[in-house]
C-alpha cells in the first residue's frame, strides 16, 4: 500500500462499515447489511476513506476482491452531499468500463443501493400509464425538479442504441451519474447540451483501466480527459497496473495515492495476483484429448461445478464449438451451454450473459477473453482454458472468474505434450505457479481423468456426424480453424508455442474437420502426412446446406463453375483454379490490401473535393471546425496538463 494510505487492520471490528470514516449514510448501511455484505474486503477498507475524502486514487488488488463497491459508495456519498442540487443536463460523475457487461454489471449493482435511498428509487420507478408509450421505446424515468439531492444515472453502451436516441434520454431524464464504455461517452461529450461544468462535476472512475488501454482506447480516454474539469476526484481501478497505465496516471490524476492490496498465498507469501481461495491447475493431453478431458472434468470433478467458464482463443472457435460441444455432453449430465463472444449483436450478447448468470442447471459459458476482466459472475465453480491465451496478462484474469470474494474455485489450463509444457516453468517465473490438476483434491483417483484413444476417437466421430448434417457447420469448422491457427502462431510466448512444432493430425482430429484447410502454415511441416481429406471419403458435390435458400445458392454457383470448366476460355479457367485454391490466410491479407487502397482513395477524394470548395464553402467548414473545437474545450480552465504525481 501506497504512503499516506490507511492500512485497515486485522481484526473485524476494524472492517466494519461503522467504523468508517467519514461515515457512510445510514440508508447504505441498511442497504449492505441487506446485500450480504457483513464487513468491508481490504480493498474496501483501504480505498472508500481515501477516494470519500479529496484523494485520487490508483487501485490495485485482485480480481473478486470487491472494487466495484470500493467507488460506488464514494462516488454516491460524494454526489449526495453536494451543497446544492445539481442542475438539469448537469453531470457530476462518471464511470467508464472497457465493455458493455462490466458496464451493466456496474449499474446493476448502483441500482441495488439506490433502491435503499427514497429520493433517488422514487425518480427511477417505472413510468405512470400515461407515460407507457414512452417507455416502450425507453424505460427511463422523465426529469422532476427536486430540491432534495438525488442519483440519477444513465447506462450508455456502444451498439447497443443509436447515438441520438442516447442524447434524447439524456435530455428528458437529466441523469447526474454516467456509466459508460468510451466510444459513446465520446460522442455524448461532444453535444453542446451536456455539461460537466468544474462547479458540478465532482468524480471519474477508470474500471479495469489496463483493459481500456488494451482495447484500444487511449484515444478516446485522451479526449474525455481534455473535456472533463480538472479540479475532480479521479480514481482508476484494475487487477494490474500496467506502464501504459502508469502514463495515464501522470496526465490524468493529482498526486494521487497508491493502494495496492495483496494476499497470503498457501504458503503465507504475499502475492498480490491471485486469490487464495482458487486452485489454479494444468492438465497435459494431445491435441485430439482434449475435448474429451474437458467432458470428464464437467462430469468427474467433485463438487460437481454448477458454472463453468470455456475459454477458447477465437470468435470463430465458439461459433464452432457450440454446435458440436453439446453432442459430447452425456445424456443425463443435463449441461447446458451459452456461448458469448465480442462479434455477437449487444442483444444476442446481454440475452447470452444474463441466461449464464440467472442459470439453475449445470451450464458452461463457451467465450473469448470477452468474459475475462472484471465481470462479477457469481457462483462460477470452474474455469477451463482449452487455449492458453495470446497475452499471458489474460491467464490470471481468466483464472479470477472462479474462487471469488472467498468462494472456493478451480483453474484449469490444458496443455499439448511437448513444448507447451514449458508454459508451467513460464508461468512460475512470473510469479503464478500452478499445480498438475491430478494431483489436487478436486480429482478423485487419476484413473477418473484418463482419455484412451478409442474413447478420443469416438469423440471425433460424434462432432464429424454433427458437421456433416449441415455443411454451415462445416464453413465454421474451417473459419475456426484458420482463426485459431493464426491466434496460435502469433502467441506472446512464441518460443513455447510453435506454429512448426503443432501435431496436425491430431489437431484435426481434435477439431472434427472433414477436411484440412489450405493454409501456408501447413507447408513443408513435419508433423503433417499431406492428406487433405484426412482420410474421408465425402461427395463435395452432394454435400448441402440445410437452410434452402444457401443451398440454391451453392447449386447455382457449381452449375456455374462446371459450365466455366467445360465451356470457358483458357483465362476463366485459370481464373476459376487460382481462385479455388487460394489459403484462408491469403484472402484475408487481400481482403485487408483492398480496404487499405479504399482508404487511400477516400483520403485522396477528400482533399480534391476541399481543392474545388468555394471562399464561402470553405469558410462554412472553418466555423464548423471552429465551434467543434469550441464545444471540446468549453469547460477547460487554461492550466497545463497535471505534472504532480507520487506513490
Amino acid at each position: 500500500m501506497a504512503p499516506g494510505a490507511t492500512k485497515p487492520g486485522s481484526n473485524g471490528a476494524s472492517r466494519a462499515w461503522e467504523a468508517l470514516t467519514p461515515s457512510l449514510s445510514e440508508w447504505i448501511l441498511d442497504a449492505l447489511s441487506s446485500m450480504g455484505f457483513s464487513r468491508m474486503t481490504p480493498v474496501q477498507a483501504s480505498t472508500i476513506p481515501l477516494y470519500m475524502g479529496n484523494k485520487d486514487v490508483v487501485v490495485e488488488a485482485v480480481t473478486g476482491s470487491g472494487k466495484t463497491l470500493s467507488f460506488l459508495i464514494p462516488i454516491i456519498e460524494r454526489l449526495l452531499r453536494t451543497e446544492e442540487p445539481i442542475k438539469k443536463h448537469h453531470v457530476a460523475g462518471i464511470i467508464i468500463s472497457p465493455t458493455r457487461e462490466l458496464a451493466m454489471q456496474i449499474h446493476s449493482v448502483l441500482l441495488s443501493l439506490l433502491a435503499f435511498h427514497p429520493a433517488s428509487a422514487a425518480a427511477l420507478r417505472p413510468p405512470d400509464d400515461e407515460d407507457a408509450e414512452m417507455a416502450d421505446a425507453d424505460p427511463q424515468p422523465r426529469y422532476i425538479p427536486s430540491s432534495e439531492s438525488r442519483i440519477i444515472p444513465q447506462l450508455l453502451l456502444g451498439g447497443a442504441t443509436p447515438p441520438a436516441q442516447d442524447l434524447s434520454t439524456f435530455l428528458r431524464t437529466s441523469p447526474n451519474l454516467l456509466i459508460v464504455t468510451p466510444g459513446r461517452l465520446n460522442e455524448l461529450l461532444s453535444s453542446p447540451h451536456v455539461h460537466v461544468p468544474s462547479t458540478s462535476f465532482d468524480c471519474l472512475v477508470l474500471d479495469e483501466a489496463d483493459r481500456l488501454l488494451d482495447l484500444g482506447f487511449s484515444d478516446d480516454l485522451s479526449k474525455i480527459l481534455q473535456r472533463l474539469p480538472k479540479q475532480r476526484r479521479t480514481g482508476l481501478f484494475s487487477a494490474s497496473v500496467s506502464e501504459a497505465v502508469d502514463q495515464l496516471i501522470r496526465v490524468g490524476l493529482r498526486n494521487p495515492v497508491r493502494v495496492s492490496v495483496k494476499v497470503k498465498s498457501t504458503s503465507g507469501a504475499l502475492d498480490q495476483r491471485t486469490p487464495a481461495s482458487l486452485a489454479m491447475t494444468y492438465l497435459v493431453e494431445p491435441a485430439h484429448h482434449k475435448l474429451p478431458a474437458l467432458i470428464k472434468i464437467l462430469t468427474n470433478i467433485r463438487p460437481k461445478p454448477q458454472k463453468t467458464i470455456v475459454y477458447v482463443s477465437t470468435c470463430a472457435a465458439v461459433d464452432y464449438f457450440q454446435h458440436v460441444l453439446p453432442s459430447l455432453f452425456p445424456p443425463e449430465s443435463g449441461i447446458a451451454l451459452v456461448p458469448l463472444h465480442g462479434k455477437h449483436p449487444p442483444t444476442v450478447r446481454n440475452k447470452n450473459f444474463s441466461r449464464f448468470v440467472n442459470s439453475t442447471i449445470p451450464t458452461v459459458l463457451l467465450t473469448t477473453d470477452l468474459a475475462a476482466r472484471g465481470l462479477d459472475i457469481p457462483s462460477v465453480d470452474l474455469v477451463v482454458q482449452l487455449d492458453p491465451p495470446s497475452d499471458p496478462k489474460a491467464f490470471l484474469h481468466r483464472c479470477g472468474r472462479a474462487g471469488r470474494a472467498g468462494r472456493k474455485g478451480l483453474a484449469i489450463v490444458m496443455l499439448t505434450p511437448g513444448h507447451e509444457e514449458d508454459y508451467i516453468s513460464f508461468l512460475s517465473v512470473r510469479k503464478t505457479p500452478v499445480a498438475p490438476l491430478l494431483d489436487s483434491d478436486f480429482v478423485k483417483g487419476k484413473d477418473a481423468m484418463t482419455i484412451g484413444d478409442d474413447e478420443a476417437d469416438l469423440a471425433t466421430a460424434k462432432i464429424r456426424s454433427i458437421a456433416k448434417t449441415d455443411r454451415a457447420i462445416y464453413d465454421k469448422a474451417q473459419r475456426a480453424f484458420v482463426s485459431w491457427v493464426r491466434a496460435y502462431s502469433k502467441h506472446v510466448a512464441a518460443s513455447i508455442f510453435r506454429i512448426k512444432e503443432v501435431n496436425w493430425d491430431e489437431l484435426a482430429k481434435g477439431w472434427g474437420l472433414l477436411r484440412m484447410p489450405k493454409m501456408p502454415e501447413l507447408k513443408g511441416a513435419p508433423s503433417w502426412a499431406g492428406d487433405s481429406k484426412l482420410g474421408l471419403e465425402i461427395d463435395w458435390k452432394e454435400f448441402g446446406y440445410k437452410d434452402k435458400a444457401q443451398e440454391k445458392k451453392r447449386r447455382e454457383e457449381l452449375e456455374n463453375k462446371d459450365n466455366v470448366a467445360a465451356n470457358g476460355n483458357a483465362e476463366d479457367r485459370h481464373t476459376g483454379r487460382k481462385r479455388e485454391g487460394q489459403s484462408w490466410s491469403e484472402k484475408k491479407e487481400q481482403k485487408a490490401t483492398r480496404e487499405a487502397r479504399r482508404d487511400k482513395k477516400r483520403v485522396k477524394r477528400e482533399k480534391e473535393h476541399d481543392a474545388n470548395l468555394t471562399a464561402e464553402q470553405r469558410l462554412e467548414k472553418e466555423k464548423l471546425g471552429s465551434m467543434i473545437a469550441e464545444v471540446r474545450k468549453r469547460n477547460a480552465d487554461g492550466d497545463d496538463e497535471f505534472e504532480g504525481f507520487s506513490d
